[in-house]
């Protein structure tokens, strides 16, 4: 299996590598593992969906 670093799957995806560093750390992406201090992402990985509620979500009744 191939793998990209953190920065490479933030430029990939459009967002920061921090944000990538926490998503792996939450185990949202999907076979990321640790070696020593830096993540490796599957070249393969999906982007996580957004969990955040859209301010039009918290007013909705269902």
């Amino acid at each position: 299996m191939e793998y990209m670093t953190a920065k490479e799957a933030a430029q990939k995806w459009g967002i920061s590598q921090r944000r990538v560093q926490v998503l792996c750390g939450q185990g949202r992406i999907k076979n990321a593992i640790r070696i020593g201090w830096a993540w490796a992402i599957p070249i393969d990985a999906k982007k996580p969906e957004d969990k955040r509620l859209k301010r039009h979500d918290m007013y909705r009744e269902d």
